[in-house]
């Protein structure tokens, strides 16, 4: 069976972006020893410390890398960003889950 891939979408610039890059990292690393292969778009935040650039060239790089994965996990909180990618997701037809229970029981019942 092949690995699925799960893209993580969470807050970044509201609260406390290192914290909500550690929350993505540490989301990954669940995903991980549970079988997945995750995508974590937070890591970006390195690469714009090094070379900024826009919101929209983050999001539409987020994006183009949605569209291969197999689901979404929804991590809490406001985010502009990270309801754009749920709505791209539900758009393209990519299930959107909102907690890792959530990954877990669509594993088990075949959803992903």
């Amino acid at each position: 069976m092949r690995t699925k891939k799960i893209y993580i979408a969470s807050p970044y610039t509201i609260g406390d972006v290192a914290v909500n890059v550690k929350r993505q990292i540490d989301t990954a690393n669940d995903l991980m020893n549970a079988g997945f292969s995750p995508f974590v778009p937070l890591l970006c935040h390195f690469q714009h410390m090094a070379h900024p650039r826009d919101y929209e060239s983050w999001m539409d790089n987020g994006l183009l890398w949605l569209e291969h994965c197999d689901a979404v996990l929804r991590l809490d909180g406001e985010s502009k960003g990270a309801d754009i990618e749920v709505q791209f997701a539900n758009d393209s037809g990519i299930p959107v889950y909102f907690s890792f229970n959530q990954i877990l029981e669509a594993r088990k019942t075949g959803a992903i």
